[in-house]
């Protein structure tokens, strides 16, 4: 495959100089070089047509070579794959050392003007599977798979998928965490983004107050993936964190806009560009429900949807905390700036979610009386388990006059009406026709 390779991250920053592939802690180190278990009998099930050739590998995607490279078969000329060093929160606690436990960065390429990273998901072991084996199931592979892609395509920032591999091995798992595991079929996901860097990479610098490659962390990230910033000193660290934090902010409104509940907002699975990340234990919400939680470790629902916006600026909050020394070296002084970019998200938050409730519902004008509408109806929505995604693209033929498909997702039909009626007369304050707005409507609701 000629592909124009443009490795960055292993050879900017600091490689473990233990090439062993063992679990281990590693120290003043980014990543640890690693290659691919040799699947058995590896088989293309799908690839992301579109995708594939938005990265300029769609003429490559149906051959051998293809197919050997990401099956983790062949590890591509000039190429030296690895594995990611950082660390997390993991609901609320503090967990140490992580990293890539099941994930292999194979290579960074340029394209169009655009940088991409592509790793394999479930290509076996390395330095930090911990007690874990390294590899991934068909089914959760299938679901990193299509969610990636569909996602993407509802609008919402997020890692790509580019293709799925069946290995021909199997794998144990206790699919119930019963104590009872099985084998299933083992798979390996092309996962792709412009960077893999997660707030867990500068939490595990900062915990080691391990200033050097914090600094030298940071410096990479804004030099490759904020060349925005052109500032210097404190006012370069704080305005990457501002970055930082507004795209993290678009990505939860996203969330919430079509119902999308993530299920484990670690911290070690918020990357630093704002996308989606990790698949796991993830789900779109049928009947509206805040607490809605889609992880059985989740017993207490710390990452329930309605708890989404809070745990976003939690994560934001232990990402200013590891930036503090590099904005100022007056730790007061760094406290306050960030602080204030903290009550600063948390502000837009509201704005920017009122806005997208308002683009759901076809009102362009900003009315103050919206934000009651809103809250009326998710309330009414809550009490009556109407389903978040069939809601909003029925109300669209309510509007054109075909009440009966929303009209039945109510219990109690009156009260739905009574919200309508409201509804209207507040639509009718808008300069487009009925028919324009549902067409805007149905560009956000899926």
């Amino acid at each position: 495959m000629k592909i124009n390779i443009k490795d960055t991250f292993n050879k900017e920053l600091d490689a473990d100089k233990d090439l062993s592939n063992s679990p281990r802690q590693v120290y003043n180190s980014f990543f640890s070089f690693v290659k691919p278990k040799n699947p058995s009998n590896p088989k293309l099930i799908h690839f992301s047509d579109e995708f594939a050739t938005e990265i300029g590998l769609k003429e490559y995607a149906n051959s051998e070579e293809f197919l050997s490279v990401f099956s983790g078969t062949e590890v591509l000329e000039d190429t030296n794959p690895y594995s990611i060093c950082y660390a997390g929160h993991q609901f609320g606690n503090w967990a140490g050392q992580l990293g890539d436990g099941r994930a292999i960065n194979l290579f960074e390429l340029e394209t169009e003007g655009k940088h991409w990273t592509l790793q394999l998901k479930g290509a076996g072991p390395t330095p930090y599977s911990r007690n874990a084996d390294g590899f991934a199931v068909l089914r959760s592979s299938i679901r990193e798979h299509l969610c990636s892609e569909a996602m993407h395509y509802l609008g919402v920032p997020t890692t790509r998928s580019l293709s799925l591999v069946l290995t021909g091995d199997q794998v144990l798992r206790d699919v119930l965490y019963n104590g009872n595991p099985a084998y299933e079929k083992g798979a390996i996901v092309c996962r792709v983004a412009p960077t893999f860097i997660r707030f867990g990479n500068f939490e595990l610098f900062a915990a080691r107050k391990d200033q050097e490659n914090l600094k030298k962390l940071t410096d990479y990230t804004i030099k490759h993936f904020f060349p925005e910033i052109k500032l210097e000193g404190k006012e370069k660290y704080l305005a990457f964190y501002k970055e930082v934090g507004e795209r993290t902010l678009d990505m939860v409104i996203d969330w919430q806009r079509v119902g999308f509940v993530h299920g484990v907002m670690n911290t070690d699975n918020m990357t630093i560009s704002g996308e989606t990340i990790d698949y796991g234990p993830c789900a779109f919400i049928d009947a509206y429900d805040p607490n809605a939680v889609f992880s059985s470790i989740d017993s207490r629902g710390r990452y329930a949807f309605g708890n989404q916006p809070a745990i976003a600026q939690w994560n934001l909050a232990r990402l200013a905390e590891t930036l503090l020394p590099l904005i100022d070296p007056n730790e007061e002084e760094a406290i306050r700036l960030v602080t204030a970019e903290l009550h600063g998200f948390a502000q837009q938050y509201a704005t920017f979610w009122l806005d997208a409730m308002r683009a759901k519902l076809g009102l362009a004008t900003k009315l103050d009386e919206d934000s009651e509408l809103i809250n009326m109806l998710l309330e009414l929505m809550e009490e009556q388990k109407v389903d978040f995604t069939q809601f909003f693209r029925s109300l669209s033929k309510a509007i054109l006059g075909e009440t009966a498909q929303v009209r039945v997702l109510f219990a109690d039909e009156q009260r739905f009406l009574g919200w309508f009626a409201k509804y209207t007369q507040r639509a009718e304050q808008e300069k487009i026709s009925p028919e324009a707005r549902v067409r805007t409507m149905d560009t956000v609701n899926p």
